[in-house]
């Protein structure tokens, strides 16, 4: 069992979200840990100084509301996070912060994008230095 579980949210996948959340719930040891995060992602430079704070603000409010809402449809007691800036970057940092046991996140069906770009399922297998539990 793990102490203190990450799982990483995608608000346009929230029923991937709650499958994962509820299965890092049965995995985590009694008195553990879940942290429930999602990142809005930074916009491109050539974006920022035509579109205004209130966009990224107001991008992150959202987040958390859904992730308040998902885990009360979910019925798992969590502690929620919104970071901003590179998913795979800021859910990597938070688990080393944190020290987490395990992360979890849910992945798509891999197409010819991820062998030039890479998803951030990929990214978080790659340079995790805890345990990862990718769902798909």
């Amino acid at each position: 069992m793990y102490r203190k579980i990450i799982v990483a949210v995608d608000i346009a996948q929230l029923d991937k979200g709650e499958r994962i959340l509820r299965r890092a719930a049965t995995l985590l040891s009694d008195g553990g840990i879940i942290l429930l995060i999602n990142v809005v992602e930074d916009l491109p430079g050539y974006l920022v100084s035509d579109l205004s704070v209130e966009m990224t603000v107001k991008a992150r409010q959202e987040a958390e509301e859904m992730l308040i809402a998902l885990k009360a449809k979910a019925a798992v007691p969590a502690n929620i996070e919104i970071c901003q800036g590179s998913p795979a970057r800021e859910i990597l940092g938070v688990a080393q912060e944190e020290q987490a046991d395990l992360i979890m996140i849910a992945s798509h069906v891999p197409d010819l994008s991820n062998y030039f770009i890479g998803a951030t399922a990929d990214r978080i297998v790659r340079h995790a230095t805890c345990s990862v539990l990718i769902d798909r």
